[in-house]
C-alpha cells in the first residue's frame, strides 16, 4: 500500500504554539503562549476596514497587492528603513508574513539547497525549509545575550547554501542584531552568493535603546535581501493576515508567481485599512514602544520573583526563561503543569530548537497583553508555584 502521508509532512509536528492556545482555552488558563494582543486594535484602522467593507471593496485586489497599500508600504519603508522601494516591481502583499516566508522559500529554493537558520527559531522556519525541499543548517544563538559564534556561522555556509533566515528583532529570544553582526552575515551571503531572508515583523518593538537595522541597508545586500513584514504585531491585528514582501525585481517576480497560486491575494478591504495604518504619524510608534516597555517591565520582575531565570529581551514581546530550578523532567512537563495546575499557558522551549533537548530547560512567555492580564498571571505564578518542582532534571 502506498504511503498516504508525504515524507515532508511526516517530518514535523503541528504548531506547539497554537496547541498551547487550545490548551489554555480548555483549562481556563491565562494565555501567555501565543503572541496575539488581548487589547483592541487602533480605532482609526478598524474604522478604515469597516469603511472599505461598506464601500464594497469586497472583490479581488490586484494579486500582488492593492496599489494604495503598496504605495503606503513604499512610503513608510523609505522613512523608517531608509530604503527606496519600487511598489510596482519590488513589493508583494501576502496573507500574513507566514505566507510571505513560505512563498519566498518556494520561489528561491531547489531540492538539495541548504538554508541557514539561527536557533532558537520561530517554529515555522524549519517546516518552511523542509516544505521547499531544502536542508536546514542550524547555528546556535547562545544565552544570555543570544549572540552567535562567527566561526560556527561560517561553518554552516557552503556552496549549497541558498539562503539564511534572520528574525530581527528575534522571536523567541528578543535578540536585536547589531550592525557588526549583520555585516558578518552580509559578508558570508556575498561570499557564498546566498540570499538573506529577514523577518522584521517586530521592527518597532524595541527596548533599552536598541536600534532596528535592516540587513537590506548593509552595503552589497540590497539586491540579495528579501524583507518580510506584516501589519499583525505593530497594529495589533494578528487575525487580519496581511503581510508583505520586499525584494529585488527578479526575486519579486518569482515570489509573486508562487503567491498567486498559493492564495491569489490578501483580503482587499483590509489592504485599504492597511494603507491607513501605515500612514499613522511617528508618535504612534513612539507610544507603541513605550507601552510595550511598560508591559515587559511589569512581567519581568514577576517572573523573577516566581523563580524563573529570565533573559531580558531587547526587542519583540517575548521573554525566554530558564526553568531548571523548578526540577521538572523537561519543558513539556513543566508547561503542562503550568497550564493545568497554575493556570498560565506558556510555550515549551524545545519547540524552538532542531533538537528538543536543547530547549528542555526553557519556556517562553509573551507579554502582548493588558495590564490586568499580566497582573493576574503574576498573581497565579506567585501563589500557585510555591513549593512546586520535586523531580530532578534527568
Amino acid at each position: 500500500m502506498k504511503k498516504r502521508i508525504s515524507s515532508k509532512a511526516a517530518s514535523f509536528t503541528e504548531s506547539v504554539i497554537r496547541d498551547m492556545t487550545r490548551q489554555a482555552n480548555a483549562h481556563g488558563a491565562i494565555n501567555l503562549s501565543q503572541g496575539f494582543p488581548d487589547f483592541p486594535a487602533p480605532e482609526l484602522i478598524k474604522q478604515a476596514a469597516s469603511d472599505a467593507l461598506f464601500a464594497d471593496v469586497n472583490q479581488y485586489a490586484i494579486t500582488w497587492g492593492a496599489k494604495r497599500f503598496r504605495d503606503a508600504i513604499a512610503e513608510k519603508t523609505a522613512w523608517y528603513l531608509g530604503l527606496e522601494v519600487d511598489p510596482e516591481r519590488e513589493l508583494t502583499v501576502t496573507c500574513g508574513s507566514t505566507e510571505g516566508m513560505i512563498a519566498t522559500m518556494l520561489a528561491i529554493i531547489d531540492p538539495g539547497d541548504e538554508v541557514v537558520i539561527f536557533e532558537p527559531f520561530y517554529e515555522n522556519y524549519g517546516p518552511d525549509v523542509i516544505l521547499s525541499g531544502a536542508t536546514p543548517r542550524f547555528v546556535p544563538l547562545s544565552a544570555p545575550d543570544w549572540t552567535f559564534d562567527p566561526d560556527e556561522l561560517r561553518a554552516a555556509f557552503s556552496e549549497r547554501t541558498k539562503a539564511i533566515v534572520i528574525c530581527n528583532p528575534g522571536n523567541p529570544t528578543g535578540h536585536v542584531f547589531t550592525r557588526p553582526q549583520l555585516e558578518a552575515i552580509a559578508a558570508l551571503c556575498q561570499e557564498f552568493d546566498a540570499v538573506a531572508v529577514t523577518d522584521e515583523i517586530y521592527e518597532h518593538i524595541l527596548y533599552d535603546g536598541a536600534e532596528h537595522l535592516s540587513i537590506a541597508t548593509v552595503p552589497g545586500m540590497r539586491e540579495r535581501t528579501v524583507t518580510i513584514n506584516s501589519l499583525s504585531k505593530t497594529y495589533s491585528v494578528t487575525g487580519w493576515r496581511v503581510g508583505y514582501v520586499i525584494a529585488p525585481p527578479d526575486l519579486t517576480s518569482a515570489i509573486r508567481k508562487v503567491h498567486d497560486f498559493l492564495t491569489v491575494g490578501a483580503a482587499a478591504p483590509l489592504q485599504e485599512a492597511g494603507a491607513v495604518a501605515l500612514s499613522l504619524d511617528r508618535g504612534y510608534y513612539e507610544k507603541l514602544q513605550s507601552d510595550y516597555t511598560h508591559r515587559r517591565d511589569l512581567l519581568l520582575p514577576a517572573l523573577e520573583e516566581a523563580g524563573f531565570q529570565c533573559f531580558r529581551p531587547r526587542g519583540a514581546y517575548y521573554i525566554m526563561t530558564d526553568i531548571a530550578s523548578f526540577g521538572f523532567a523537561d519543558d513539556v512537563a513543566f508547561a503542562r503543569h503550568l497550564v493545568t495546575e497554575v493556570g498560565v499557558a506558556v510555550v515549551p522551549g524545545s519547540s524552538f530548537y532542531s533538537r528538543p533537548e536543547l530547549g528542555r530547560t526553557q519556556v517562553r512567555f509573551c507579554f502582548c497583553k493588558r495590564d490586568e492580564t499580566l497582573t493576574a498571571a503574576a498573581e497565579r505564578l506567585a501563589t500557585r508555584m510555591h513549593g512546586q518542582g520535586s523531580k530532578a532534571w534527568s
